[in-house]
């Protein structure tokens, strides 16, 4: 048995749930492990965005993650504050010329697209008055809203824990616990499944940003810097490569 193995123990759950035959979602003690230990990582390596401020409305935490989509944190992240100066809420977003949020958005690429979705989607929730629906179904029938924004809105105006799934959630967690079965993580019932469940806690949003963050400091697409993880004694993936360092 490895010193790794050792320490988690023969009678502990393996690692890579997924992986066995009879596929099972990790125990709630795991979770429950798993999340301490990325919040504390996360307290000292917390990205710091705006829209991650105490003081950060609902509307510029969802506006935000609808910015985000197809574009990385730090480009959202330089033109946030002016865009939330000059768009303050749904109903002044709602009032603007096609021209001058293509213009706005330039910096985000695919800005026609963008403009068009997002000013649909303003012009619903000014008519709104700035509440969302309350039930999935009617959320996901607002323009341009599908299942991740439809997860932020739900977590940010109502406080629901939901994830917020995307291809770099999807990467730790299936390195972490093993992978899933479908190509579209919008479909893969255990991917679905597992990730509710990780982020199943008090402050939902906290875990979702501190899983995100790890993906981009730490558990990157190429090369994870597995040495400093936080996560490393709970991974599946760490502790494959650590066996085959072993015996190479």
């Amino acid at each position: 048995m490895s010193t790794r193995d050792q320490k988690r123990g023969k009678s502990e759950e393996p690692l890579c749930v997924n992986r066995v035959r009879d596929p099972a979602l990790p125990s709630a003690s795991r979770i429950s492990g798993i999340q301490n230990r990325l919040l504390h990582w996360y307290a000292h390596n917390d990205r710091r965005y705006p829209w991650r401020r105490k003081s950060a409305s609902k509307y510029q935490r969802v506006i935000a993650e609808v910015l985000l989509q197809r574009t990385k944190a730090d480009v959202v992240a330089r033109m946030f504050d002016a865009f939330v100066r000059r768009y303050p809420s749904w109903t002044a977003l709602s009032k603007a010329s096609d021209a001058d949020l293509q213009e706005v958005l330039r910096p985000l690429g695919l800005w026609q697209r963008r403009a068009h979705s997002m000013a649909a989607l303003a012009k619903e929730m000014a008519r709104l008055r700035g509440r969302f629906p309350k039930e999935r179904h009617s959320l996901e029938e607002l323009p341009g809203v599908g299942q991740y924004i439809c997860n932020a809105i739900l977590m940010f105006d109502q406080g629901a824990c939901h994830p917020l799934l995307d291809a770099n959630l999807a990467r730790v967690l299936e390195r972490l616990f093993g992978p899933r079965k479908l190509a579209d993580i919008r479909y893969d019932p255990y991917l679905q499944a597992l990730s509710l469940r990780v982020v199943s806690h008090a402050t939902p949003a906290s875990v979702n940003w501190a899983f995100l963050d790890l993906a981009s400091l730490i558990c990157t697409i190429r090369s994870p810097r597995c040495a400093v993880c936080p996560l490393q004694e709970q991974c599946c993936y760490a502790s494959t490569v650590a066996r085959e360092q072993e015996s190479a």
